[in-house]
C-alpha cells in the first residue's frame, strides 16, 4: 500500500510547486533508489495532463564516471539533456541515496572538473527560470543511508522528512501558504535596504543587499523550504564567518569552515576536516571565492541537524551562504560551476542589523 504521505508529496510537487498544466513538458529526474517517488510524480503530472518524461540515474553509474571518464567523456555533453533543459517546462528533481559516502574517493578535481563541463545546464536552467520560463523543484525520498547520516531510524526519518514538508497534515497547500505570508513580510520590510551585518560568535561580517532582490523561498523551489535569501553585491562582502554544521559535496564532509573576506573575495579559508576539497571547490574558477547567496532559514519544524543541505539550510535560528553560482533573479551576477552551502547557526548571543536596525537576534526575527 501506498504511503498517503507520497501522495501528498506527488500532489505538492506537481500542483502547488510547478503548475503542472495540460501539454508541458515535465522532467522527472531521481536516483532509482527513489522509485517509489517517482513513479508517484508520474502518474500526477499524468493527471494534470502534462507530458513527462523520467529520468533516472543511481549511484554505481555516476561513481563510475566520475572514477573512469577520460578527458574526452567529462567534456562531452548529452545533447539529449541540453534539449531538455533549454526546452522543457518544469524540472522534478526526487534526490535520494543508498550510501552517503560513495564518492568519497573520488578525486574532488575529477568532481570539479565534471561540473565545469556541465555548467551549461544549470546556467541554462538558472536564466530560463529567472526569465519566467522554466519551473523547477527540488525534493528528498527517505532511505535507509539518509536516515543513518540523521542518526535516525528509517521510520523517524521518514516522520522527519514528511513531517518538515507538512506532509503529516490534512492539506500541506494550506501549510505552505501560511508560511508564505510570513515570510513576504519579511521581504516585504528588507526592500530598499542596503547594508546588512552578522554579529555573534561565529560571525562579524558586513555585506550589501542594494539594489538586490530577497526571494521567498514557500516551496515552489525546494520542497521542503522555509527561507528567505538574496545574492549580496559581490564585492561588498568583509568580514568572517565560521559555518559550525559541516558541508557535504560528493559523499565528503566538511567540517569546520572558516572563511574571511575583503571587498567580497575569499581570501583565507580552512576546515578541520577534508580541507583539500574546501580549497579545490573554492579554486574551480574566479567565481567561487565569491558569495552567490545570502539567506536565513525559517523552518522550525527543522530542528536538528540531518547531513542533508536541502533540510539544514532551512534550520529555524541558522543563516546560510553559498560560495559560487548566484540566482540571476535576485539580482546576482556572480558566474561559478559551484554553488556550494554552507550554514552558520545564529541561535545564541547573535543578531542580524539592517541599515543599523535590529531585525534578527538570537534565531527570531524582530520585525
Amino acid at each position: 500500500m501506498t504511503d498517503i504521505r507520497l501522495e501528498r508529496l506527488a500532489n505538492v510537487l506537481v500542483d502547488y510547486a510547478c503548475g503542472v498544466k495540460p501539454g508541458m513538458w515535465v522532467g522527472i529526474l531521481g536516483d532509482v533508489a527513489a522509485l517509489p517517488a517517482l513513479r508517484q510524480v508520474y502518474r500526477e503530472v499524468l493527471r494534470y495532463g502534462g507530458n513527462p518524461t523520467l529520468f533516472i540515474g543511481d549511484e554505481y553509474t555516476t561513481r563510475a564516471f566520475a572514477r573512469e571518464a577520460n578527458d574526452h567523456q567529462i567534456a562531452w555533453v548529452d545533447p539529449s539533456m541540453t534539449l531538455y533543459y533549454e526546452q522543457a517546462d518544469i524540472y522534478i528533481r526526487v534526490g535520494s541515496s543508498t550510501n552517503t559516502r560513495a564518492m568519497t574517493s573520488i578525486d574532488p578535481k575529477r568532481i570539479q572538473r565534471i561540473a565545469a563541463a556541465r555548467k551549461h545546464w544549470l546556467d541554462t536552467r538558472l536564466n530560463r527560470t529567472a526569465r519566467g520560463e522554466f519551473e523547477w523543484v527540488g525534493t528528498w525520498y527517505p532511505t535507509e543511508a539518509g536516515a543513518q547520516e540523521a542518526n535516525m531510524s528509517l521510520e523517524e526519518y521518514e516522520d522527519f522528512v514528511y513531517g518538515s514538508m507538512f506532509l503529516d497534515k490534512p492539506d500541506p497547500v494550506a501549510e505552505w501558504r501560511s508560511l508564505a505570508a510570513m515570510q513576504q513580510f519579511k521581504v516585504d520590510w528588507l526592500k530598499g535596504r542596503k547594508q546588512v551585518h552578522l554579529q555573534g560568535p561565529n560571525a562579524d561580517i558586513r555585506l550589501s543587499i542594494e539594489g538586490r532582490t530577497f526571494i521567498n523561498s514557500d516551496g515552489h523551489k525546494n520542497m521542503p523550504s522555509g527561507e528567505i535569501f538574496t545574492g549580496p553585491v559581490e564585492n561588498s562582502v568583509n568580514g568572517w564567518i565560521r559555518f559550525d554544521y559541516p558541508s557535504i559535496v560528493a559523499g565528503r564532509a566538511v567540517s569546520g569552515i572558516q572563511l574571511k573576506f575583503e571587498d567580497g573575495k575569499v581570501v583565507e579559508a580552512s576546515a578541520e576536516t577534508n580541507d583539500d576539497l574546501l580549497q579545490a571547490q573554492l579554486n574551480t574558477d574566479a567565481g567561487a571565492r565569491y558569495l552567490g547567496e545570502f539567506a536565513i532559514g525559517t523552518n522550525f519544524g527543522i530542528n536538528r541537524f540531518t547531513g542533508n543541505i536541502l533540510f539544514d539550510e532551512k534550520i529555524g535560528g541558522t543563516v546560510h551562504m553559498a560560495v559560487g553560482m548566484g540566482y540571476p533573479e535576485t539580482g546576482s551576477v556572480n558566474k561559478s560551476a559551484v554553488h556550494w552551502d554552507m550554514i552558520c547557526d545564529m541561535r545564541k548571543d547573535s543578531t542580524i542589523h539592517v541599515d543599523g536596525d535590529l531585525f534578527y537576534q538570537n534565531g527570531q526575527f524582530v520585525v
